[in-house]
């Protein structure tokens, strides 16, 4: 009688390495980590009590680069997944995502143009939906009510609670609001609204049903 294979088995590797995909990842960790670290140098970090441009996105850094160093210890000491095939859609939509961010959130300089100052509740949900179409599974419905939701999570925790110095939004969309307003209650009525957006995205848009699956033999055999 044959023995059975199990389906966790995986077949032993040669060399060190014992869980490539694991290592692979463990080492993009540990470099976008140190360019993290990199950028923010030059930033002020501060103190809890009066906390710095760089207190958050440093610290957060260095939780990411110790995250790849166990994800590089586990690819030499736990059998895992080779590396399979991986399309470049992920990759550029992410790395464009970034971008768009990057150029919109605060007035950027490309060569004779400078872009506008959009601010975080508007490079925010551009970063989302761009990125997520890293996938092609994405749904344009699902990312605005993600861009809707985590949008305002972000202005609160950082412009408000935090009081990074971060560009929320346009000046031209602060000077629409009386005078007498505080720019903090102009980002919490911001919020409130990007949050009701979601909301009412997630209670009119359409749901989708699932199909019953037919589970029964119909090919006649005993």
């Amino acid at each position: 009688m044959s023995e059975a294979i199990s389906g966790d088995l995986r077949p032993a590797r040669a060399g060190p390495v014992r869980s490539p995909q694991s290592l692979v990842a463990g080492l993009t960790l540990v470099a976008l980590a140190a360019l993290a670290l990199w950028l923010t140098s030059d930033l002020d970090q501060g103190t809890l009590q009066a906390m710095g441009p760089a207190l958050l996105p440093r610290w957060l850094a260095i939780a990411v680069g110790l995250c790849g160093l166990a994800l590089v210890g586990m690819g030499f000491k736990t059998d895992g997944q080779g590396l399979d095939r991986w399309s470049l859609r992920g990759p550029a939509f992410v790395i464009l995502a970034i971008l768009a961010f990057a150029v919109t959130i605060r007035p950027f300089p490309l060569g004779m143009v400078t872009t506008p100052g959009l601010g975080l509740a508007i490079a925010g949900p551009l970063a989302i939906i761009i990125g997520g179409y890293a996938t092609p599974e994405a749904r344009l419905r699902d990312l605005l009510i993600l861009a809707f939701l985590l949008t305002p999570f972000c202005m609160i925790l950082f412009g408000d609670l935090l009081n990074l110095p971060i560009p929320i939004f346009p000046q031209a969309f602060a000077d629409l609001f009386p005078a007498s307003w505080s720019q903090k209650q102009i980002l919490r009525l911001t919020a409130a609204l990007f949050a009701g957006g979601g909301l009412l995205v997630l209670l009119l848009s359409p749901r989708r049903h699932a199909k019953p699956v037919d589970v029964a033999d119909h090919s006649g055999r005993i």
